[in-house]
């Protein structure tokens, strides 16, 4: 079938699960074709006025079975591992995705005619490097897509990134579509920080066009944070920034840790368990035993990490593009219950001339927002239309991404 005979209203279900490896968020979206002529009435959340409409219909979030997040994490973090581990656990996460949707669908009484599954990122190395004799960039999202089409009997759209790579992008972020799609605005300047184990921002001057908007990732979000609460305190994060509270950041280590190269470098950027994972989280907690024994102080200073580096990142490369007009920080993702790291983020972006919010206020619940970007890439991707902005990736032109799986 042609894509532009295919139907154009759908219903698509998305699927994301982020590097912290904490589960799988699933949203339903109906996703339309707008008439060129209807401008939205909502003065708050705009969008787009030619681009597809979303209407969010439901989400869910379901936690990985411990033993299965055990198996992510020490895939991830291996310097080595074996086939069948690889190719097992490739299967298996196709299967927690099937059975995530599943039970949304079965939840909310609801059809899709599409699925878009982001996967589980193994490993993503955007620079090229050496291997065997040739020099590549390359990228790997886990998760049979088969397993799920089969599951459910509906086509899924999976493994968006490896089209913007080989168009010279970073293959990330991906995101922005949406955030441009729901919250371009004729007057106000918009920044979409998603915080989940990595964070990142979207960043919309007002009334720009799509090769104006801006995106990268600013750094660690949740990563570190987590793996402290769970090797000092054996939790799995820290519950509304609650231990960070009632720590003390030691600023000799936060000085070193924004010393990082990785914070000087220019937008488009992008990071994952290969800058800031397990081994950079260990180096961490060991410069900060050098000022503290308390776990506390290492969460709060961990927690720093993470908002100073959103706030630099916003300083240095993105207020100069908002020439002076008033900027809507909207938050996302995991950090945005994180009370502690929420209460430094508007401490250091007030002075900037951010308001402070998170998506949810905007219509868009903070744990929904990734979820239901795959889903319009997917749409995008059944549509053939590209997904990509090559101004936030860094690819040389815009691209359909993702292969199509079918029943």
């Amino acid at each position: 079938m042609k894509p532009e005979a295919r139907k154009q209203t759908l219903t698509v279900a998305g699927m994301m699960s982020g590097t912290s490896a904490d589960g799988i968020d699933v949203a339903v979206v109906r996703i339309a074709q707008p008439h060129p002529n209807r401008k939205s009435k909502s003065a708050v959340r705009v969008g787009h006025p030619t681009l597809p409409r979303l209407a969010l219909i439901a989400h869910q979030h379901f936690a990985f079975p411990e033993k299965l997040r055990a198996r992510i994490l020490a895939a991830m973090n291996a310097n080595s591992t074996s086939t069948p581990e690889l190719a097992r656990l490739h299967w298996r996460l196709g299967i927690a995705y099937a059975e995530a949707v599943e039970k949304t669908l079965e939840h909310h009484k609801l059809k899709v005619d599409l699925i878009g599954c982001h996967g589980q990122t193994l490993y993503h190395q955007p620079i090229p490097d050496s291997y065997a004799g040739r020099s590549f960039a390359c990228t790997w999202q886990a998760g049979e897509a088969q397993v799920i089409a089969s599951q459910l009997g509906v086509p899924v759209v999976a493994n968006f990134r490896p089209a913007d790579v080989l168009a010279g992008g970073e293959g990330a972020p991906l995101v922005p579509l949406l955030d441009y799609v729901l919250f371009a605005h004729p007057t106000r300047g918009r920044v979409l920080q998603n915080i989940g184990g990595i964070a990142n921002l979207t960043a919309i001057p007002a009334a720009a066009p799509p090769d104006a908007v801006l995106a990268f990732d600013t750094g660690p979000g949740n990563m570190i944070i987590d793996w402290l609460a769970a090797e000092l305190f054996g939790r799995a994060y820290d519950k509304d920034g609650a231990l960070a509270a009632r720590g003390t950041v030691l600023r000799p280590v936060l000085a070193q840790a924004l010393g990082n190269p990785y914070f000087r470098r220019k937008p488009p950027r992008t990071a994952g368990r290969e800058q800031f994972g397990q081994a950079y989280a260990a180096e961490f907690l060991q410069s900060c035993r050098k000022h503290s024994a308390r776990g506390e102080d290492a969460l709060a200073t961990a927690t720093a990490l993470t908002a100073e580096s959103i706030a630099q990142s916003f300083g240095g490369f993105v207020a100069p593009r908002m020439k002076g007009r008033a900027v809507d920080f909207i938050v996302s993702g995991g950090g945005a219950r994180n009370r502690t790291l929420m209460t430094m983020l508007k401490e250091r972006l007030a002075p900037l001339g951010c308001t402070l919010a998170t998506s949810a206020s905007f219509g868009l619940p903070a744990e929904a927002k990734e979820a239901a970007a795959f889903a319009l890439l997917a749409w995008q991707t059944w549509h053939h239309r590209a997904g990509n902005l090559p101004s936030a990736t860094g690819a040389r032109r815009a691209v359909v991404l993702g292969q199509v799986t079918y029943v």
